[in-house]
């Protein structure tokens, strides 16, 4: 996570008067701060945060703990309860890593996958870690985000510096996209040369054709950054070269919405925007902020339940300290909540990471910064959750498989399942507990949503369940 980037923008934004203008936000809206870090806690929650099977949200900080080098945490929805489940730089000279970076990755085996500063590691609900990688020369150095597990198993990601590429001599690399197996296997898939990238910063995503999307904060035809599509074999296509009218300067991970298309953010030319672009490179810009409405999103987009992206922005808005927004694939705007709102910005403020929704409905997130504890500086940071009205739905892991395959349905209240059906074709299932259905891809199944009857209604799927 490059911070220096972070508080560079926050700074510029500041000076600028339209930063501290005032937005109009939504009103049907519920905000609840859950969680207040500390100094032992681990302050600098990144996120994001993500559901496990047993219900819990799970999230990493980039420092604090037992060592004060971060943290993996899990924090129970309702309560608020977090418990540290590992505190890096306990082994000796950190060879278990050190700041892990920002999101885990759930796979299908039900561990979690990351990185730290040097390291890919894995590590169980339980709190169990093991160092699956460690990065040296011509690897890549420095991965800035965090992993994805794609649809063949393995986990992929990114270093934002090193590789072989020639184009970035001062960095020694242009950074690079790499593929690590469960069991630790490495290897570099590409190198980044300049014109075609230069420092990928945000995780990737693997799109419904099975090509893996990202982008990089820089290089390109014009020095401010590329959207790029890859294969899982490593053969890169540079999509898009961000103009400065444009925006430039990606920082975050993309996102595939019901449309086919792909979203995502800029920082600059002032404020930032979102853009959508096709899988094949037509780019349109859908929203440029000024200020009065957020400036600097930081944080990716994700598709709701509801068909609408959430984001947040880390400055701007009536209190210049970041704002959480949604806006409509034909690119309206609503601002739902704007940071600092309370005395004291006790419920935190300049939001960095992606939202996340539970299947409860409501949206979960972080700020590094903010909330009631002062034993930091700008105080430890916040675990936030809003409710915007969207209602309870499942989600399966992984999204997609082959007739006969064995999925996790993840939900809540899900002891009284009468069914499963997958795209209407009943299924075979068993109820784990109230978090996790196990259910079989039926024989005649296709891609469609996946549905959990129950005696008090029916819940669907948040994303169709592709059939391989």
């Amino acid at each position: 996570m490059n911070l220096s980037k972070l508080r560079n923008y926050k700074s510029a934004c500041a000076v600028l008067l339209l930063c501290t203008a005032t937005a109009i936000a939504s009103s049907a809206q519920t905000f609840l701060t859950l969680v207040n870090f500390n100094g032992t806690e681990g302050p600098l929650p990144l996120g994001p945060l993500i559901q496990a099977a047993d219900g819990n949200l799970y999230g990493t900080t980039l420092s604090g703990g037992a060592n004060g080098y971060g943290t993996v945490f899990k924090v129970t929805p309702g309560t608020g309860r977090l418990t540290t489940l590992y505190s890096f730089c306990r082994q000796t000279n950190c060879s278990d890593g050190a700041a892990p970076n920002p999101g885990l990755a759930l796979a299908t085996d039900g561990n979690f996958y990351g990185t730290t500063s040097s390291t890919v590691f894995k590590i169980t609900p339980s709190g169990r870690l093991t160092t699956l990688h460690t990065f040296v020369s011509p690897d890549g150095t420095n991965p800035s985000s965090g992993l994805i597990q794609a649809t063949d198993g393995n986990l992929y990601g990114t270093t934002s510096y090193g590789g072989t590429g020639a184009g970035c001599p001062i960095r020694g690399g242009c950074g690079t996209v790499f593929k690590v197996t469960p069991g630790g296997t490495f290897t570099t898939l590409h190198s980044f040369q300049g014109a075609d990238g230069a420092e990928p910063l945000a995780a990737l995503v693997q799109g419904t054709d099975g090509n893996f999307y990202g982008t990089t904060y820089e290089g390109g035809a014009h020095g401010l950054g590329t959207v790029f599509k890859m294969t899982s074999g490593g053969a890169l296509t540079r999509l898009h070269s961000f103009s400065a009218t444009e925006g430039g300067s990606p920082y975050t991970a993309l996102v595939q919405a019901t449309d086919g298309n792909l979203y995502g953010t800029t920082l600059g030319p002032f404020y930032g925007t979102i853009f959508s672009i096709t899988p094949g490179g037509t780019l349109t810009t859908l929203h440029s902020f000024d200020g009065a409405d957020g400036s600097t999103p930081f944080a990716a987009l994700i598709q709701a339940t509801d068909g609408y992206l959430y984001g947040a922005t880390t400055g701007g808005g009536a209190n210049a300290e970041g704002t959480i927004f949604k806006i409509s694939l034909s690119g309206t705007l609503t601002t739902l909540y704007n940071f600092c709102s309370q005395s004291g910005c006790t419920d935190g403020y300049g939001p960095i990471h992606t939202l996340f929704q539970d299947t409860n409905g409501k949206l979960y997130g972080t700020t590094p910064d903010g909330g009631t504890n002062n034993s930091c500086a700008d105080g430890c940071g916040t675990i936030f959750d809003l409710s915007v009205g969207l209602g309870p739905f499942v989600r399966t892991l992984p999204a997609d498989g082959k007739v006969g395959a064995q999925v996790s349905i993840l939900g809540n209240g899900l002891t009284s399942a009468t069914s499963v059906t997958f795209n209407g074709t009943p299924a075979t299932f068993a109820v784990v507990s109230s978090t996790l259905i196990t259910a079989t891809v039926p024989s005649g199944a296709t891609t469609g949503t996946v549905q959990v009857t129950m005696p008090s209604g029916t819940l669907s799927s948040n994303l169709a369940f592709r059939v391989q």
